[in-house]
């Protein structure tokens, strides 16, 4: 991106505040990739300006507030009162308009796509739920949320004065728990509106199922072995669970679980001095007899001989 929509920023926010223009801005920014700054709005705000809204408008960056007084805003031609404690996104794809209405307390960050492309991915913002032009920008937090986020936005105050080598990694991973801190007050269905209802339980199985592993001890037992133990935990009748995950793995429940559980096996076998018997056990069979002879169905060949094969330099 260019720095214009950057530079026209810091000019409305210079007379607000004892910096210069070139305090404000950072030095080196044409020559960064992507950009970062934050700022605490009491800084900002003049108790004795008129009380009118900011214009409408689309900037080239992104936008996290912390807003812990009362204001309006206006955006996708909604309009709503906002109360302290909220936790407003805000994204160069809907205009959006805000009007305090008391004098203002709180903390912003800005920063364009490129600065966060490391820690999402290689996606963009726009791909995020909070960030969608169809989207709800602003949260209500709890006391515990709102304490928090304001602890965030302090370590990045504290991190952008200061002079470590790699302190945008971890602003990087500081703008990134905001918006997890976001996301988790949106419901379900809005972070995964694409998501029928089968491929959600798919994914709460496959999630349930790997919860289980790693095993680090001997003394760890799997909790869940059975087609029926999942679909309890999961609150679904077994046949709907088998249903759902052969339509859309080819599959079935039970397989599925055998075949992890054969794969940390085999991991066991490789990697650890446990006996038979202690792996059996940890994997929930009865005795290394049932063992042996799952383990030979998955991986046609016995335990033992699975050991000696995998200690055995090529």
């Amino acid at each position: 991106m260019t720095t214009t929509a950057l530079n026209e920023l810091y000019q409305e926010l210079a007379p607000c505040t004892d910096l210069n223009l070139s305090t404000l801005l950072p030095g080196g920014i044409q020559r960064e990739v992507g950009h970062f700054n934050t700022f605490d709005i009491a800084d900002l705000w003049e108790p004795t300006q008129p009380q009118s809204a900011t214009p409408y408008t689309c900037r080239s960056f992104y936008k996290i507030s912390l807003l812990r007084s009362r204001s309006r805003a206006y955006f996708a031609n909604q309009s709503l009162d906002i109360a302290p404690d909220a936790l407003v996104f805000s994204t160069p794809k809907v205009p959006f308009q805000w009007q305090p209405t008391e004098p203002q307390q709180g903390q912003f960050c800005l920063f364009t796509a490129e600065f966060v492309l490391p820690v999402l991915g290689g996606a963009t913002p726009d791909e995020l739920p909070l960030f969608r032009a169809d989207g709800y920008p602003v949260f209500q937090l709890t006391p515990a949320e709102a304490t928090r986020a304001t602890a965030i936005f302090a370590q990045m105050r504290t991190e952008l004065a200061s002079d470590y080598a790699y302190k945008y990694d971890l602003l990087r991973a500081y703008v990134l728990e905001l918006l997890h801190l976001g996301q988790k007050r949106q419901p379900a269905t809005t972070l995964h509106p694409s998501y029928s209802a089968a491929a959600r339980l798919s994914s709460r199985f496959v999630e349930l199922l790997e919860r289980q592993f790693p095993l680090t001890t001997s003394q760890q037992r799997v909790p869940l072995r059975t087609a029926k133990d999942f679909a309890a935990h999961l609150a679904v009748h077994v046949n709907h669970l088998n249903k759902v995950l052969k339509d859309s793995t080819g599959r079935t429940t039970t397989d599925l679980i055998g075949g992890r559980l054969a794969q940390e096996a085999k991991v066991l076998l490789r990697q650890t001095d446990w006996t038979l018997w202690e792996i059996a056990d940890s994997l929930g069979f009865v005795d290394v007899a049932h063992f042996s002879h799952f383990f030979r169905r998955y991986a046609a060949i016995s335990p033992g001989a699975f050991r000696m094969l995998a200690a055995t330099p090529i």
